[in-house]
């Protein structure tokens, strides 16, 4: 098998399996019991807290354990709504009335993962109003138009740090810079760059991050959220005293474990890791281009623009001609694992909303396909899938 398809998932390494395997059947105490047997439990989770937070550079306390991105991501978005919603409910009848028609706003690009998009829609449903910021044909934010959205009923922006499909790495400097300077919360859905691209709170202005362990090789049903200092949001989940009372319900204590242990050696090796894949991408890349006649890359290209602009394993790709789906199933046949975008999409009639979005018309889009990998990609493995990817175009082409 040549396993093409880390956006959605990867394999949780040796060393994490190891650094989980006593919180299963030794260490299996309750955090929250006081006896001495489950303190093990609890310390375990606090030292996982603090190794998070110093490679996130900022305080253990601003740390969050969820079950992944997307409870963090609806944590966040409507959280912010349900705290400017009780500020609202505060005011004096008077003032109250007077801002009747003033709902609270949020912010987000037209290409985020649908763990934001659909917490969106959802606030919009209980009286947010919400504004998709376009992006251009590379996946780029609109920053004027970011900023030209923003109202004094701006509570949030959400704009996620790297996008899953097309790897497109946003300046989330400048759209801190821009939340900054009007009072506006910022929160970036981090799930695809957590661990593949330095990411800096205080040079950024990020005030709520989104992240999941099993993105780098960590368990499934672990995530955070960052909540900086001094922001302020309801609890999402109601019960026990867990995550200082935010978040109820018993740790995850082996998966706490794990995702602290494979983010300790996502940032370790970052550096070669990233060169390694830059190499592999633009390879895979060149080889597309020649083999496969109406490719087209979609997204940034990083044989002609800065590469840093892109995420390093992601090779994202347009075929005139075929669709994705068909193309999928033929290099399944040869032990190929690739996809057609987001595997929290896939079973979709719709083409996709990020190439949509893009300004790809519905035939392009529905030709997309996504190659994720790693620095251990051997080169004959690329190879073969490149020659697997031209034979299969040429198969459907002809039907």
């Amino acid at each position: 098998m040549i396993y093409l398809d880390h956006a959605a998932t990867t394999a949780v390494s040796k060393s994490v399996r190891e650094a989980m395997l006593p919180y299963f059947s030794e260490d299996y105490g309750n955090p929250s019991s006081l006896y001495l047997f489950a303190q093990k439990a609890k310390k375990a989770v606090e030292d996982s807290r603090r190794s998070l937070a110093g490679l996130l550079g900022i305080n253990p306390r601003e740390i969050y354990f969820t079950s992944g991105g997307t409870e963090s991501d609806n944590w966040a978005i409507l959280s912010a709504f349900y705290s400017a919603m009780e500020k609202k409910s505060g005011l004096s009848d008077s003032d109250a009335a007077g801002q009747k028609q003033r709902q609270p706003h949020i912010i987000c690009s037209a290409i985020e993962h649908h763990a934001v998009l659909e917490s969106c829609k959802f606030a919009e449903s209980l009286g947010a109003r919400v504004s998709r910021i376009p992006v251009d044909r590379e996946g780029f934010l609109d920053l004027e138009a970011l900023e030209q959205a923003i109202t004094e009923d701006t509570v949030l922006i959400s704009v996620m740090a790297a996008n899953n499909e097309m790897g497109t790495i946003q300046d989330l400097r400048a759209i801190g810079e821009i939340a900054k300077k009007h009072g506006v919360l910022f929160h970036t859905d981090a799930v695809q760059a957590f661990g593949q691209i330095p990411l800096s709170f205080s040079e950024m202005g990020i005030d709520l991050l989104s992240a999941s362990a099993h993105k780098l090789h960590g368990p499934k049903g672990i995530g955070l959220l960052v909540i900086r200092k001094g922001v302020r949001l309801p609890a999402f989940l109601h019960g026990g005293a867990q995550e200082r009372g935010f978040r109820a319900g018993t740790e995850n204590v082996p998966a706490i474990v794990g995702f602290a242990r494979a983010a300790e050696e996502a940032f370790a090796g970052m550096g070669e890791r990233e060169k390694r894949k830059r190499e592999l991408q633009k390879l895979f890349f060149r080889r597309l281009l020649e083999e496969v006649p109406g490719m087209q890359i979609t997204g940034v290209n990083p044989l002609e623009a800065s590469e840093e602009n892109r995420l390093s394993g992601n090779v994202h790709i347009c075929i005139e001609g075929i669709e994705a789906e068909s193309l999928l199933l033929l290099l399944d046949q040869k032990g190929i694992c690739a996809s057609a975008g987001s595997a929290c999409a896939s079973g979709s009639v719709e083409p996709s909303h990020v190439l949509l979005a893009m300004g790809k018309s519905h035939v392009e889009a529905y030709s997309g396909l996504r190659l994720s990998f790693e620095e251990d990609l051997k080169e004959e493995e690329l190879e073969f899938t490149v020659e697997a990817i031209r034979e299969g175009v040429e198969r459907l082409r002809r039907e």
